[in-house]
């Protein structure tokens, strides 16, 4: 059983992290969208190709026209939830298993 509590909290523990890194990609993008970037630099595109699949939904949802995005913000604030929600209760699981 100790096995897959291993594996469990393995998994647990990437998980964060893409979710940290992802978050950290959104944070980049809302920042670089502040200065009026060129849409042609790979950096750009990059950034807005990885984000608009999860900010397009939040965006639609949304749908506020104060001329100000929270589609950022929101997505972050799912993300933290769901690094307290998920991933600390696949921690806790994966230590009980042990």
């Amino acid at each position: 059983m100790f096995v897959m509590g291993n594996i469990l909290h393995g998994l647990a523990t990437v998980l964060d992290t893409v979710l940290t890194l992802y978050m950290w990609v959104i944070i980049a993008r809302a920042l670089i969208s502040w200065v009026n970037p060129d849409p042609w630099n790979p950096i750009v595109q990059f950034l807005e190709r990885v984000t608009e699949p999860v900010l397009a939904p939040i965006r639609r949802w949304v749908s506020w026209r104060m001329g100000i995005d929270l589609s950022p913000m929101i997505a972050i604030l799912i993300i933290v939830f769901l690094q307290y929600a998920l991933i600390r209760t696949m921690m806790d699981l994966a230590v009980r298993m042990n």
